[in-house]
């Protein structure tokens, strides 16, 4: 294909990799089935071959049949493109609103949710910084650091999961968010000095928030009942709510109410021998200086 004289090499499967669908994600399974239904029958509407499509906006051939068939997840950039050349008038633009969504593992979709609904969020975090508390540099050289290593496709789709989570921080009404975090982590400079340096200041900034409590455990603390992981406690507004916990009940969900008691009597525990929020910013303004 060229363009005013100039060869254009169209995008093809491989150009994308990390944009398969979860066979196992029953939803995704659906609304990419639906969606690539959708852009075959209105390409067929207006008379249009596959590789006369693939042309026009500027992907191969292969790649339309992955994502006509549901088996590949396009790009918001595909379905615009898509949208202009079939002359949708912005319905296969604005499927993008669900497809979007299915880039996310099914797991990270259902945690999302959850907190979504949740009025109430308390969380102690001992080994890493909470996702919901991450910056994109921070969430980046964490994930990047698995072993396995991801592809840096799949780092980018995981890194976009986690900061979509954020989006409870935008919520209104603002539901009650509570956080500790274990002094050691606060210390270890992830991505280097100046990723270090915004992910302090990021939290700084969430810890002034008027329905955010974030707190430290310090390192003077001897032992404490957060020791064996991390504690998770998510209420809702009919009067339910869900917990886990790393070292309790086998990491599993729970919402049986004695389970969920034990819970809140751990994180109670904990959260009296942190420091105060007061002294915990403080703290963090401490660190962030000695940088």
């Amino acid at each position: 294909m060229s363009v005013d004289g100039e060869a254009v090499r169209l995008r093809t499967e491989a150009d994308e990799p990390g944009w398969e669908v979860d066979p196992d994600d029953e939803w995704g399974v659906a609304v990419l089935a639906t969606v690539g239904r959708q852009l075959r029958l209105r390409r067929e509407a207006v008379g249009m071959r596959v590789v006369d499509f693939a042309g026009a906006v500027g992907y191969g051939d292969d790649l339309v049949y992955k994502v006509e068939g549901g088996k590949r997840i396009p790009q918001q950039e595909y379905l615009d493109k898509a949208d202009e050349v079939l002359g949708a008038g912005g319905l296969i633009a604005a499927a993008w609103e669900d497809v979007k969504k299915v880039r996310y593992p099914k797991n990270v979709r259902k945690l999302g949710k959850l907190e979504g609904k949740a009025v109430e969020i308390a969380l102690y975090e001992c080994h890493i910084i909470p996702g919901l508390l991450q910056t994109p540099e921070h969430a980046r050289s964490v994930i990047g650091a698995a072993q396995p290593p991801y592809s840096p496709e799949d780092v980018e789709r995981m890194v976009a999961a986690r900061l979509a989570r954020q989006s409870v921080f935008d919520r209104s009404p603002a539901p009650a968010l509570s956080f500790v975090l274990e002094e050691g982590v606060l210390r270890r400079p992830i991505g280097g000095t100046m990723a270090w340096r915004q992910q302090l200041e990021r939290l700084l900034e969430v810890g002034r928030l008027h329905n955010v409590v974030l707190q430290v455990m310090p390192m003077d603390c001897d032992t404490h009942s957060g020791l064996d992981g991390r504690i998770e406690l998510l209420k809702f507004p009919d009067g339910t709510a869900v917990g886990r916990s790393d070292g309790a009940f086998n990491g599993r969900t729970i919402t049986e109410l004695k389970h969920l008691r034990i819970l809140e009597l751990r994180y109670g525990t904990i959260r009296a021998q942190a420091l105060s929020p007061r002294e915990s910013l403080a703290f963090i303004e401490q660190l962030l200086g000695e940088t």
